[in-house]
């Protein structure tokens, strides 16, 4: 039996005739301004930003894993506002890809490489100590796929990431948070510190939403990203680790043994992966 063919799309924002979305199957994946690259529709993508941008030095290069890549909205905002950062995508679509560079091409010698493997393949191939900062945002349709929530997996997300290293990881739920419980219990088993950012409407129950969770194996600086966060244009909130550990995270993990999708957005449009 066939698989059904995918509908891949890059659409141009009639407001703004450089900047293009990227749709798979209705769902938009990708917002991408080819003359602003720092320009970020996507609010859990601003989040991430402002995450990156106060990891260590303010423009220093930075070693950049990131699994899933889609329109590389943020590789490409990394390259200009850290210069020199080597980053490296693992995107396993490469009909996606090939669509992204002819329609939405990556900037001359910008520093980013494209992997066509898929994420725990390619971590798994990593040195130990090898990035400074791993994005993991990969969705297969509106799901996160099995594989990128279990323990085993953010065990090996630690073996790759410096000591004094920065993970995100974007995950989505609707509250209580069955899902998004037991991944973070993962991420809290492999990393010292922990920390989650969401819309409160999204906290509140109110809505299905993009959850970032943050980890390091060192601190992190809680307050000054809630400073952020409160005078973000779309204020949200940053819950700090001792609350993340004490009422967020579930007892158990997921395992490769014993692992799920994230739950669909069941037709939430104010959702985007």
């Amino acid at each position: 039996m066939t698989e059904p063919r995918r509908e891949i799309q890059v659409v141009t924002d009639r407001d703004r005739p450089s900047a293009f979305m990227l749709k798979v199957d209705g769902t938009d994946q990708s917002y991408v301004d080819l003359d602003d690259p720092m320009r970020l529709e996507f609010d859990y993508v601003q989040r991430m930003a402002d995450a990156i941008d106060g990891h260590g030095l303010e423009g220093e290069p930075l070693r950049c894993v990131h699994v899933g890549g889609a329109g590389m909205t943020l590789p490409r905002y990394v390259a200009v506002t850290r210069p020199r950062s080597p980053q490296i995508v693992l995107e396993p679509d490469e009909e996606v890809t090939a669509l992204v560079r002819e329609q939405m091409p990556l900037p001359r010698h910008s520093g980013i490489k494209v992997r066509p493997v898929d994420g725990r393949s390619g971590v798994a191939a990593m040195r130990d100590d090898f990035a400074d900062v791993v994005v993991v945002d990969a969705f297969d349709g509106d799901r996160v796929p099995a594989d990128l929530t279990t323990r085993e997996f953010y065990a090996d997300l630690a073996r790759v990431t410096t000591p004094d290293g920065l993970v995100l990881l974007n995950l989505a739920d609707r509250a209580p948070f069955p899902y998004l419980r037991r991944a973070v219990r993962g991420v809290c088993d492999a990393f010292a510190q922990v920390m989650i950012s969401a819309e409160p409407a999204t906290l509140k129950g109110r809505r299905f939403g993009n959850v970032l969770v943050m980890a390091s194996p060192a601190q992190l600086p809680w307050q000054s990203l809630a400073r952020k966060a409160a005078s973000s244009p779309f204020p949200y909130r940053v819950i700090p680790y001792r609350e993340v550990v004490t009422t967020f995270a579930a007892k158990e993990p997921f395992t490769d043994a014993d692992s799920e999708r994230s739950p669909s957005r069941s037709g939430d449009t104010t959702y985007f992966v």
